[in-house]
């Protein structure tokens, strides 16, 4: 099996359509491992791996700690509110010190964009970004893009619309820039303020109509709406957001046609979607949680397992 072009998983910015599309393929191929009724491989098996989590997090956090355990790998969870952090010592004495373990792989999540591209400059081993601030979370957009495969044989040319709060997510710039690369038409849905100015240089198309974005969309990927940024002027109010961008069981039964809907989670059902949405026929959110832990084991794979089986 071939490899990741790159030492690292840092974003998906510098990515090559080759390294994606071979994420993708692997991951499809460990989804049939988590299908089996023993879901363990041995492939990491002597691998120690610590998960450097700086910010608050569930479902990106469980997912990588199964798909280390999922492939055997020995695992540390450091967390940074009970670290010598808090007495003072630096960040890279901190992670210096953790390599003096001995580690195979660091996964990091940081608030601060550019983190994990930082760390490279203090560990030696692979480094894969669990989401860094604003800038990127590559993962959960490789979850997505798989998820997409999986659902339509193909990510070239299809038209996928991102709706809700483009200005503070990491996910939809990975997203943007993933589907892009390969191939896909991207459409970001969402009030002007919520979109940043700039986003018009990615060659995206903009609307402000979610009634438009419905119909223009193969797939729609719906952004939790932060309700930590309402009534600060950004989101006026719940009922507001919803009349005007909410995916609802109406607006979905006016279609002609089926659209399938994604959603990163965690969902403020009544929100952004409706229930009725979230858990329709037409909803691969359940999917891409399970697609989240074998897209982790297939990158964890593709930078430390493939060396030990060729």
């Amino acid at each position: 099996m071939s490899r990741l072009s790159t030492k690292h998983f840092i974003g998906l910015k510098d990515a090559k359509q080759s390294d994606i599309q071979l994420i993708i393929d692997t991951a499809l191929t460990f989804r049939e491992v988590l299908e089996r009724p023993i879901k363990k491989i041995p492939s990491l098996k002597g691998k120690n791996i610590v998960n450097l989590f700086f910010e608050n997090s569930t479902r990106t956090k469980l997912s990588f700690e199964l798909a280390e355990k999922r492939l055997s790998a020995d695992v540390m969870n450091f967390a940074a509110s009970s670290s010598s952090l808090n007495k003072g010592e630096s960040l890279r004495d901190t992670v210096q010190n953790i390599q003096a373990m001995k580690i195979d792989c660091a996964v990091m999540r940081h608030p601060v964009p550019g983190s994990c591209l930082k760390l490279t400059e203090y560990l030696d081993c692979p480094i894969v970004n669990a989401g860094d601030g604003t800038n990127e979370h590559p993962t959960q957009a490789m979850l997505d893009i798989t998820s997409l495969y999986e659902k339509f044989g193909k990510i070239k040319n299809l038209k996928v619309s991102i709706v809700g709060d483009i200005l503070h997510s990491r996910v939809a710039m990975s997203n943007i820039l993933g589907l892009q690369k390969m191939g896909a038409k991207v459409l970001l849905c969402a009030p002007p303020h919520l979109i940043p100015k700039f986003m018009s240089e990615f060659g995206v198309r903009i609307s402000h109509d979610i009634n438009e974005a419905l119909e223009w969309s193969d797939a729609l990927n719906i952004l939790r709406i932060q309700r930590e940024r309402m009534g600060i002027g950004l989101v006026p109010s719940v009922k507001e957001y919803r009349d005007l961008f909410g995916v609802t069981k109406e607006r979905l039964q006016r279609l002609n046609k089926e659209v399938v809907i994604m959603h990163p989670g965690p969902i403020n059902r009544g929100v952004e979607v409706d229930t009725y949405v979230a858990d329709s026929d037409q909803s691969v959110i359940l999917n891409q949680v399970l697609n989240g832990v074998a897209v982790r084991m297939s990158i964890l794979y593709l930078l430390l397992g493939v060396a030990n089986e060729s």
